[in-house]
């Protein structure tokens, strides 16, 4: 037997090697795949808990998560001086434990309460050291461009950012007024902290210096939208409010409006020209950017991509407008009666950028055109080439009356932004009309030379006395020529020789409902007075009311008499139809409100035929040709060609 001595030696040292070996060893553990994105990318902000790269920052200078959270301020004096860590490591450290800090309080206060000082400076620390981790640490933010850790640090900063300018501007905002000078800079002080701004490279709407509310784009999402477009970069993306109301009451001298939620993007700039000065700073300098004229800023000698949010103004401009309920109610003379035709800019004005003008048809509204519209602001080529404008008008009114205050309508808001007629933008106008915006955009285009007159003469027998009053009340719509700064024209599902729809008994009950404005009903009885010889045989049937329904009758004198009206030989012109019914022979087929024959212009650059019913500019192929046709505009003259294109069953027929 061996000896109770060498028997515990022998379990001595058997423990010590357990417990060595048990210190020293490691094991390995499988990392499921749903949590490989997670543990690589996960922070504070997105998973609620420290990100890998703070975690391995605390546990190099000896300390545990737990600890650090409890001794906030222990913790980052630790980071700010251990010896151990790059400045990398320490400024992003430092930013997540400030924007933990931050979001901490956030959670213990009601949603919409206004945040605390020490909130609002948890957020401006958050920012700062962010801020010095992108611009002064060892390496530039192109270096570290495919970095996982950079991207998290860009995050704090914009986030942070975004609480922070949003905070203060709702409970600073008397300040921001009351200090703003006429360069546009502002102050007002917050915590220990001294905020200067300018918003001079802005142009807002309206009258306002600066605006009444500003939301985060982040917060903001829409139904009926199918996409949000954005930019990634650096900075706040934030929607202004610059008016109360979206649908203004117009006078008849105000022609448009400039948007009323314009897309901003946010920075803050912390001065210093080396890591200390920018650690040491209380003052913060707030920058406001045009998303759509900058796409980059200089930022500590160093040039970054702007981030931008593209669709969320314009979304929030349609959910608060109410068009959809009004545009019905406006045709039957209910609700707040649109008098006039109004022009929406969809963002500030640009000299340099072409003017796409939407149409909207009958019981229409700027809705219409939801998707089209944010396709086209999602497509950067098209968002630095193009401005969009939008056009709403009363669909009740005939189409020659719509036509002539249409033309006026641009036409002063043409004057008002280029009295010298020397803009890019107004020398290269794009119309795009669906269903009767399409006959009034293909009237835009066209000349009516003596041929409208004539064939109204021979049509309503006018001779004599009522001849020559007919001439003189019809002088602003019997007679028209082409707006000299369209170039081109896209017609969707557009009743060029009508439809026989408008002659059924439903649409002749709801022509009965149709109530034109005050303002127009006197010249439209004056008109119908004239044209109509109460002793002709003729009289009963001219006599119904005159409106929109009636216009686009294939029956209606005016439709049958403009739809052979030449378009000038200077427009390139499109036409985009839906085929309700592909089993149909095309020449035989309509969009189940229009007939293709009705659709078809012969001399078309293009013609696209697509599966759908009447409202085809929403369906995606629609929004492709519209793309497609305005990307072709920006080429050089000599490189486009004439085709027609039209879709059957999946292919492409050229001719």
């Amino acid at each position: 037997m061996p000896k109770p001595q060498s028997f515990r030696f022998s379990c001595l040292l058997i423990c010590l090697i357990i417990f060595l070996s048990g210190c020293a060893g490691v094991k390995t553990v499988s990392v499921d795949t749903a949590d490989y994105i997670s543990l690589r990318r996960g922070d504070i902000l997105t998973t609620g808990e420290f990100s890998a790269s703070s975690y391995a920052a605390l546990q190099v200078i000896g300390l545990s998560e737990r600890s650090c959270l409890k001794h906030l301020d222990t913790c980052r004096n630790r980071l700010k001086h251990s010896a151990g860590l790059t400045n990398e490591q320490r400024m992003a450290t430092l930013a997540e434990l400030w924007l933990q800090q931050a979001l901490d309080k956030k959670d213990s206060k009601g949603k919409n309460q206004p945040l605390p000082q020490t909130q609002l400076n948890a957020y401006l620390e958050t920012a700062r050291y962010a801020y010095a981790y992108l611009f002064f640490s060892e390496r530039t933010p192109q270096s570290r461009a495919l970095e996982d850790r950079q991207t998290q640090v860009r995050d704090y900063y914009n986030f942070a950012v975004q609480q922070a300018v949003t905070g203060i501007f709702s409970q600073y905002q008397q300040d921001f007024h009351t200090s703003l000078d006429e360069q546009g800079r502002f102050h007002t002080q917050v915590h220990s902290w001294t905020i200067s701004g300018s918003l001079r490279r802005l142009r807002l709407a309206h009258s306002e210096a600066l605006p009444s509310e500003l939301i985060p784009a982040s917060s903001l999402t829409f139904k009926g939208m199918r996409n949000q477009y954005r930019r990634d970069g650096i900075g706040a993306e934030l929607v202004a409010v610059m008016a109360k109301k979206v649908v203004d009451r117009h006078s008849a001298q105000q022609s448009f409006s400039e948007t009323p939620f314009p897309a901003l993007t946010v920075i803050l700039r912390f001065p210093g020209e080396n890591l200390a000065q920018v650690l040491a700073t209380q003052e913060v300098e707030l920058l406001g950017f045009d998303p759509y004229r900058s796409d980059q800023v200089e930022l500590a000698q160093q040039t970054v991509p702007l981030a931008a949010n593209f669709t969320s103004g314009y979304g929030l401009w349609l959910a608060r407008s109410g068009f959809a309920s009004q545009s019905l109610l406006t045709l039957i003379g209910r609700g707040e009666v649109l008098e006039q035709p109004h022009i929406y800019l969809m963002q500030p004005y640009d000299p340099e950028r072409r003017i796409i003008l939407l149409l909207h048809g009958l019981a229409s509204s700027p809705e219409a055109w939801i998707n089209v519209a944010n396709e086209m602001l999602g497509d950067e080529t098209l968002r630095k080439n193009y401005q969009i404008w939008q056009l709403y008008y009363p669909t009740n009114a005939p189409i020659a009356l719509n036509l002539h205050t249409i033309r006026q309508t641009i036409q002063q808001t043409l004057v008002f932004f280029d009295p010298t007629n020397l803009h890019p933008a107004t020398q290269d106008i794009i119309l795009i009309g669906h269903s009767m915006g399409g006959v009034l955009a293909r009237l835009m285009v066209s000349s009516s030379g003596d041929q409208l007159w004539d064939k109204m003469v021979q049509h309503y027998q006018l001779n004599g006395s009522r001849k020559r009053r007919a001439q003189e009340v019809l002088k602003d719509y019997a007679w028209f020529e082409p707006m000299p700064q369209v170039q081109r024209a896209i017609f969707i599902a557009a009743p060029h020789r009508g439809t026989p729809i408008a002659e059924n008994r439903l649409a002749r009950w709801s022509a009965q409902l149709i109530k034109l404005p005050f303002s127009m009903l006197g010249r439209v009885t004056e008109i119908a007075q004239i044209l109509v010889d109460p002793s002709s045989a003729q009289a009963a049937p001219i006599t119904r009311r005159f409106n929109s329904i009636d216009n686009l009758s294939d029956q209606s004198p005016f439709i049958s008499i403009t739809a052979g009206l030449p378009v000038s030989p200077n427009v390139t012109y499109h036409s985009i139809i839906g085929h309700e019914k592909p089993k149909i022979p095309l020449i035989d087929s309509s969009d189940g409100v229009v007939p293709y024959r009705s659709a078809h212009l012969k001399n078309a650059a293009s013609e696209k035929v697509i599966h759908s019913w009447h409202s085809v500019q929403e369906k995606p192929a629609a929004i492709i040709e519209i793309r497609r046709i305005l990307h072709e505009h920006l080429l050089p003259a000599d490189s486009k060609r004439k085709e027609v294109v039209i879709e059957s069953s999946g292919t492409f027929l050229r001719k």
